[in-house]
């Protein structure tokens, strides 16, 4: 079996809900160590637009603090870092200001990059529902660039008519055949890392 690699996964819009947890417990039981910051300090959404007035009555700025707070005891190991959706975006922005980042996972989301962002073949991958609605096809097409550009080593998986979270079996968007072939693609990219 390949070497332990520390994931820090970051939920969705939604907060740190039972899916979430469902994820991590999926990832341990892959043989990783698995951290899940609550970036929302207990506070949980039952709709998108719920989920979004809590992030922006907290703020981006601060999501981002505490997420740093949250994975600045680990960062020395090398992380993974992971997220869904909104946790993916910010899974993002740490990843690539983390020279010790061992590789990114996206799922559902994706943020932008500083233009002078630079990594050394960072393995990044995405796995996005198509078309999906937060993530349209032009914007991810010059997201890949621009990754690309940074020096980022990046995959990504289509899921046609997936919804957008199609990976939580608690919400409408779930696609169970989609959510699947997701997380054996995520662990053998998760595996090949820590191997």
């Amino acid at each position: 079996m390949a070497s332990s690699t520390t994931i820090v996964l970051f939920h969705s819009a939604y907060g740190l809900r039972p899916a979430v947890h469902a994820a991590a417990e999926r990832l341990r039981a892959a043989g990783h160590e698995v951290h899940v910051p609550d970036l929302y300090e207990g506070r949980t959404a039952d709709t998108v637009e719920d989920g979004m007035a809590v992030k922006d009555e907290i703020g981006r700025e601060e999501l981002l603090r505490r997420a740093v707070t949250a994975v600045a005891p680990l960062s020395d190991r090398g992380l993974v870092y992971a997220g869904f959706s909104l946790g993916g975006s910010i899974a993002q922005n740490l990843a690539l200001g983390d020279e010790k980042a061992r590789g990114l996972l996206l799922l559902h989301g994706t943020s932008d990059l500083a233009d002078d962002a630079a990594v050394d073949e960072l393995p990044v991958q995405l796995h996005v529902a198509d078309p999906d609605p937060f993530e349209p096809h032009d914007w991810l097409n010059a997201w890949y660039l621009r990754m690309g550009r940074a020096g980022a080593d990046v995959e990504v998986h289509r899921y046609p008519g997936a919804g957008h979270l199609f990976t939580d079996p608690d919400l409408a968007d779930y696609d169970e055949e989609a959510a699947e072939r997701a997380w054996r693609v995520a662990l053998a990219f998760l595996e090949e890392i820590g191997g």
